[in-house]
């Protein structure tokens, strides 16, 4: 029995982690399965929110790849440049920027955002996701992950390394629970 019992918390823990694995091994020692079931149910609405946002990030680099931003010449371009370049309201543009979507700077003498390249770049990346439907939220995600990859091939490496993950954090939840169901009928066999 206590073979079992570790051999399920191990296969657990490589899946969920090691509190969960912990707050599921002591449930299941005090027979309150309904609450081992809820945090295993838990780590799999935590990996489903995480594929989907995988997902979502990888949906947005597809679309980036076939339509990329135009660079800009000179100096930094004011909102109101910015807005006309991309057929927009200034007031867009501004909204994006509270949600992080884009980052301009401002003039050290007149107080304006001016636009560099990199925020032209993600101002044109938000404009192309939001017409294909993407949430700004999703538009904001994708951004995140693009500036702390260093670029889109980056971007795709990083990815390409999150399916990986995904794919065998999947297959380690599968192993625990094969684990755990043995345990259980152990116990409850005796």
């Amino acid at each position: 029995m206590h073979a079992a019992a570790l051999d399920a918390f191990v296969a657990l823990r490589r899946g969920h982690g090691y509190t969960p694995a912990v707050e599921i091994m002591r449930a299941v020692h005090a027979r309150d399965d309904a609450s081992a079931y809820r945090t295993i149910d838990a780590g799999h609405a935590a990996l489903h929110t995480e594929r989907r946002t995988y997902s979502d990030t990888a949906d947005a680099l597809e679309y980036l790849s076939t339509a990329a931003p135009r660079p800009i010449e000179g100096r930094p371009m004011t909102v109101g440049e910015l807005a006309r370049r991309l057929d927009l309201h200034p007031a867009t543009l501004r909204a994006w920027e509270a949600e992080g979507i884009v980052r301009p700077t401002r003039s050290p003498t007149t107080g304006y955002r001016e636009y560099d390249a990199e925020a032209v770049r993600d101002a044109e990346i938000a404009r192309q996701l939001r017409r294909g439907d993407y949430r700004l939220s999703q538009v904001a995600d994708f951004l995140t992950s693009l500036r702390g990859a260093g670029g889109v091939d980056a971007l795709r490496s990083f990815l390409d390394a999150w399916q990986t993950r995904l794919t065998a954090r999947s297959h380690d939840f599968l192993v625990g629970a094969a684990r755990l169901d043995a345990y259980l009928r152990l116990r409850d066999h005796r």
